[in-house]
This record gives structure tokens, C-alpha cells and sequence, in this order.
């Protein structure tokens, strides 16, 4: 019994000694004006280079580039087209008129 009673009394007086250890919490320090501010922008700043890489990435999903490229053979082949066209017409009413 005295064991136990010695046993108690070691660990109580280790808890309250350990407990005298214990490092107090620093409190957060308050940010100045300037800090805060260029914390917010740099917050917003973040969020729309991950807005607009979310829609580039999005972008590239659709594959316009292909879409793009391929629209712009086509048209250049149809405006080439009737561009010549639109030049044989013009040759032949400006001189159709010198070979009767």
C-alpha cells in the first residue's frame, strides 16, 4: 500500500512539474493595413489564374484550334475560289470587246 501511495504521489507531482513546462500559445500577430491588402490581392490575383486556366484547359477540350485552323483552309479555299472567279469575269467584260 505504501507502494502505491509513494507510486501516486511520484506521478502527481510529474504531472504538475511537466505541466509547468508547457510552452504558451504565441497569439497570431495582427496584420498591418498594407499587409492585408496585398494579401487580398495577391488572393485575388491567385484565383483568377486559376479561373483562367480552368477555362483554358476547357478550351483545349474543345480542340478550337483544330476547329479554327480547319475553318480557315476552308474559307480561304472558297474565297480563293471565287476570287478567281470574280477575275475571269472581269477580264472577259473589260476585254472581250478587242477579239470582235
Amino acid at each position: 500500500m505504501n507502494k502505491l501511495l509513494v507510486i501516486t504521489v511520484v506521478v502527481a507531482f510529474l504531472a504538475l512539474g511537466a505541466e509547468s513546462f508547457r510552452v504558451p500559445r504565441q497569439a497570431e500577430e495582427e496584420k498591418g493595413t498594407i499587409a492585408t491588402v496585398v494579401d487580398t490581392l495577391r488572393s485575388y490575383y491567385d484565383t483568377s489564374v486559376d479561373t483562367a486556366s480552368g477555362y483554358v484547359e476547357t478550351l483545349k477540350g474543345y480542340k478550337l484550334d483544330e476547329k479554327a485552323k480547319s475553318l480557315y483552309k476552308d474559307t480561304v479555299r472558297a474565297v480563293s475560289t471565287y476570287a478567281g472567279i470574280f477575275n475571269d469575269q472581269l477580264y472577259h467584260i473589260l476585254y472581250s470587246h478587242d477579239s470582235s
